[in-house]
């Protein structure tokens, strides 16, 4: 599939174009944001039997990589990039781009908790998807548009987001408080095709490498057990059964 430039916003087209280049000349890479290995929630309810799927939509930086994460990960049954925060009017890739309209790059990501605790997504969203003590900001990309946040969709989720977070902050497992922003979901708008299992159908591109797939690595390395070399994907989920 070929890539318009036209795709992507310039804050991250400059970065693939220009940065990437430049340190490769100077002999540097880039380095991508460190994973965390951290403890996890103290209190972790297992889901009564015969619960059915759950999902919670996760902010935290470029939704690539929040996306690919999640994609790679046991128990997960889809992860879609989108956008949360905003009206649905505003809910297209250029709008959002602006950091006027309230939404954030966003993974609504879909789990079975009988395969995967709540508490454990949160684990793997703090520790690997993206750094939480980053205002405003993650990596290369600036703007409210990639805080860090969750999007609870009801009130169990976030008291057990919160408490875990005071957890964290508590035993100091980061160097700096998390700023992760707690949002009732008012909505969630999937992303432009273009931008769903970009890290799988462009393993190459050069933020991917840089940026995301040490995420994936670090994934893999800090929680093995749930850890699935091939990824679920929305465009495999989006095809009609037979």
């Amino acid at each position: 599939m070929a890539i318009s430039r036209s795709l992507f916003p310039s804050r991250r087209l400059a970065w693939a174009l220009l940065s990437v280049p430049l340190l490769a000349l100077a002999g540097k890479a880039p380095a991508a944001e460190p994973a965390v290995s951290i403890p996890a929630p103290a209190h972790d309810s297992a889901a009564p039997a015969g619960s059915g799927l759950q999902s919670v939509v996760l902010a935290g930086g470029c939704f690539w990589g929040v996306q690919a994460v999640f994609q790679h990960t046991k128990g997960v049954t889809a992860a879609v990039s989108g956008y949360a925060g905003g009206d649905k009017s505003t809910a297209h890739y250029e709008m959002v781009g602006s950091g006027r309209t309230g939404h954030a790059e966003s993974v609504k990501v879909t789990f079975d908790p009988q395969q995967i605790s709540y508490g454990k997504i949160l684990q793997i969203y703090f520790s690997v998807a993206h750094n939480p003590t980053e205002l405003n900001y993650q990596g290369p990309d600036a703007g409210t548009q990639y805080r860090s946040a969750i999007f609870y969709a009801n009130d169990e989720q976030k008291r057990a987001a919160a408490s875990y977070i005071a957890e964290l902050d508590k035993a100091h497992v980061f160097a700096e408080p998390i700023v992760t922003k707690l949002e009732a979901l008012p909505g969630f708008y999937p992303a432009e095709d273009y931008h769903q299992d970009f890290a799988v159908l462009h393993p190459s591109y050069p933020y991917i490498v840089f940026n995301d797939a040490p995420k994936v690595v670090n994934l893999k390395r800090l929680f093995a057990d749930y850890y699935r070399d091939t990824p679920v994907t929305v465009m495999a989920s989006s095809k009609p059964t037979q």
